[in-house]
């Protein structure tokens, strides 16, 4: 019986993710003891008193995991998804209350004096398992109020437990599974929603300083912005190019003219004029909405009305909610500050040393800003600078490559699976590691903001490295199972 279960896994297990997985994971223990290779004390790799030591038996404790999880019955995931996800909302919600401030976050749970673990990046599976029992229910429908609702209470739940412990950017992650509700059927318009208010974001707050008449810079920006996209909305919605044409031609008329008016020696303030031809463009798609009964028309109205609002609001939630790092960070990553020795001198030295390794790198243990500790984290969330310090471009492309390949090769998986369980569970896997991968990848080279998040698979840490291979294995487990079922 033991000899045949050891077939099956061998015949049905996917080995090309295995691999991928296994090649990651030792280059990124190659990567953690260059990044903490010391000229003066120089330590063995399997020196459990050094980074890469324990992070060895990380990867041993993991590998044994990974084993298990294979053994297990693949059904067992289904009937205890809710079980699961109600475990760790509460060992989330013990954490705030147990565990020790550490650099201002109380995400730690204190196992042994040199083993701590972090719940957080361990309830990531619990959240895919719980979302995917969910959705796979008979007959459901998720473009429902009710429905809706329990998917964004299981996905903001974790979220609001993990920003209390102050680890804003472990608790960013959870919206990547935004990505696989829009294959389940969420609307796209929902996507264009959350990538709108991005945009305007960025540039309501990168030119907040200057002002054009009564409103900032980047308030005006945005309002072009939203005439523009209403224009694109009527055409992609209701192939009305005749209302399209009317409004940009209409705003360009009322610009230039404004514009003419001031070079006559005229004040003339753009900020009103901005804002006058947005109520303009407003009025006119509510009569067309009254006059063809058409809710598109009102819709993308009320888009216009809310956009201004949320860019309006934009200085309190910046000046008012976020914390003062969270605020450097976004304005050294949006280059409204430099800060090179302060929030910025992390990115700024992580470039450096990125820069320094040319097309092929310096070479492995010859990377000087990380040897002489320039870069802080550069084992954890700054692992990726040693790969281009060391292994240089060749070295980084490498290693998106690796991640694509796993990513495509999930999104293969997920859609081969024959159970809407199966699938929506591959596509929670493959969201989070691309977002972990996108967004630690775009702070290192200065892309992002510096959130503190790892590297899938590279960075150092326990917890880190046991979430992903649970939240992997799974999968693998479950996709093991397809032919059977």
């Amino acid at each position: 019986m033991y000899q045949r279960e050891e077939e099956y896994i061998k015949k049905s297990v996917d080995w090309f993710s295995i691999t991928l997985y296994i090649v990651m994971v030792l280059f990124g223990w190659f990567s953690i003891y260059g990044a903490s290779y010391n000229y003066e004390h120089v330590t063995s790799m399997f020196d459990l008193s050094g980074r890469a030591g324990m992070q060895l038996i990380w990867i041993g404790t993991s590998l044994v995991l990974g084993f298990i999880i294979l053994k297990l019955d693949s059904n067992l995931y289904d009937i205890l998804a809710y079980y699961i996800y109600v475990v760790f909302i509460v060992l989330l919600m013990v954490t705030i209350v147990i565990s020790t401030d550490i650099r201002g976050s109380r995400s730690w749970l204190k196992i042994t004096e040199t083993v701590q673990i972090q719940p957080a990046e361990l309830a990531k599976f619990a959240v895919a398992l719980a979302l995917a029992k969910f959705l796979s229910g008979y007959n459901l429908k998720l473009l429902t109020s009710k429905n809706l609702c329990i998917v964004a209470g299981l996905i903001f739940l974790p979220m609001l437990l993990i920003i209390l412990q102050n680890e804003t950017g472990s608790a960013l992650v959870y919206t990547a599974l935004i990505l696989m509700l829009y294959r389940e059927g969420l609307p796209g318009i929902v996507l264009f929603l959350g990538f709108s208010a991005i945009i305007f974001f960025v540039v309501g707050l990168k030119y907040s300083e200057t002002d054009i008449g009564i409103i900032s810079t980047g308030t005006f920006i945005s309002i072009i912005l939203v005439i523009l996209i209403c224009a694109a909305l009527i055409i992609s919605y209701r192939q009305d190019r005749g209302t399209a044409r009317n409004i940009i031609i209409g705003a360009l008329a009322l610009f230039g003219v404004s514009f003419i008016v001031s070079l006559l020696d005229e004040n003339i303030d753009f900020g009103i004029v901005a804002l006058g031809v947005l109520g303009i463009m407003v009025a006119y798609l509510l009569i067309l909405a009254k006059k063809y009964w058409s809710k598109i028309y009102l819709l993308i109205a009320v888009f216009a009305i809310g956009s201004i609002l949320f860019v309006s609001s934009i200085d309190y939630i910046f000046g008012d909610v976020m914390q003062p790092h969270q605020q450097t960070r976004i304005k050294v990553a949006l280059g409204m500050e430099d800060d090179l020795m302060g929030a910025g001198y992390n990115v700024n030295q992580s470039k450096i040393a990125i820069g320094s390794g040319g097309f092929i790198g310096k070479g492995y243990l010859n990377g000087t800003q990380t040897k002489l500790k320039y870069v802080p984290e550069q084992d954890t969330d700054f692992i990726f600078c040693t790969v281009g310090e060391e292994q240089g471009f060749v070295g980084s492309i490498f290693v998106l490559l690796l991640f694509s390949a796993l990513i495509l090769r999930l999104i293969f998986l997920a859609e081969r699976q024959k159970n809407t369980f199966g699938r929506v569970y591959g596509y929670c896997v493959a969201c989070i590691i691309f977002f972990h991968m996108a967004i630690n990848i775009g702070m290192v080279t200065g892309l992002t903001p510096v959130i503190g998040i790892p590297l899938p698979f590279f960075s150092y840490g326990g917890s880190s490295l046991w979430g992903f291979t649970i939240l992997l294995f799974i999968f693998l487990r479950i996709d093991m199972a397809r032919k059977r079922r």
